[in-house]
């Protein structure tokens, strides 16, 4: 089976967030793409099968479970796609857990994902989270069915924070998102991390980005924004909010190629 690393979010190796594509002509056992992902041991391998030329199905996986929904190993996919000249169409449909999502390329060669929005709503801030962030100054908190989302006073708070992981993974939640107000050029800036899947720090979370997109546009009144992924790695994403969905646009780069002997 072929395997290609492809860093996501950025156009320089080593940066932005990577994930694994496999381009397969039928799904392994999920036993088996699970087993590959515990042993890629990036944050998200994705697997996907061609259904015609435009249209794919994409199943991804971390290193512990099957992901609902992500935003890097789609872009990864999809710029895989492309540079292997599997499909001729400038905009790709996959079909997944989280329902049709679509990728375009565009003329400059920055990759738009069509996602759906995903609402948070205020809450209370849990003791736990409280203890996990280690003082830092919190202005609000919101969730979803699997996240929250904390909001901190300024960036350089995300840019320094140092969470107490293995209090995180304790909480009863897929992942905690940290944001702010970015420093010019970037609206907002903001870090993922989710260690009860295996991800410590998820360097580009697209799919944060699903909440964190609308979050901003209503508080900056203002439906296209640039945003700064803050992790040690990196990453810059142009986003938009359309309706009841959002567009995350970002770059790709391929790393390695190789074959897995199963």
């Amino acid at each position: 089976m072929k395997i290609w690393l492809v860093d996501a979010f950025t156009a320089i190796a080593f940066q932005g967030n990577p994930a694994g594509i496999c381009l397969v002509d039928h799904f392994p056992k999920t036993q088996l793409m699970q087993a590959i992902a515990a042993e890629m041991n990036w944050s998200q391998t994705a697997f996907v099968t061609q259904k015609a030329d435009d249209h794919f199905h994409i199943r991804w996986f971390s290193p512990r479970d099957e992901a609902p929904l992500c935003g890097h190993a789609t872009l990864a996919a999809a710029h895989t796609l492309w540079k292997e000249g599997r499909t001729d169409s400038q905009t790709l449909t996959f079909d997944s857990l989280g329902g049709i999502l679509k990728a375009e390329k565009k003329s400059d060669g920055w990759i738009y994902l069509d996602f759906p929005l995903r609402p948070v709503t205020p809450c209370s801030l849990p003791d736990m989270l409280q203890e996990a962030l280690q003082g830092i100054t919190i202005q609000s908190v919101h969730r979803d069915e699997t996240v929250y989302l904390v909001v901190l006073r300024e960036a350089k708070d995300v840019i320094r924070l140092k969470p107490n992981l293995s209090i995180i993974e304790q909480i009863d939640c897929r992942a905690v998102i940290v944001t702010a107000l970015g420093n010019a050029p970037y609206d907002f800036v903001s870090r993922y991390f989710a260690p009860r899947v295996g991800i410590p720090e998820d360097p580009v979370c697209g799919s944060a980005h699903c909440r964190l997109i609308p979050f901003w546009s209503e508080i900056l009144n203002k439906n296209t924004l640039l945003a700064h992924q803050a992790s040690p790695r990196s990453g810059v994403l142009k986003v938009s909010l359309v309706g009841d969905r959002v567009l995350i646009g970002g770059q790709a780069v391929t790393v390695s190629e190789g074959f897995l002997r199963i």
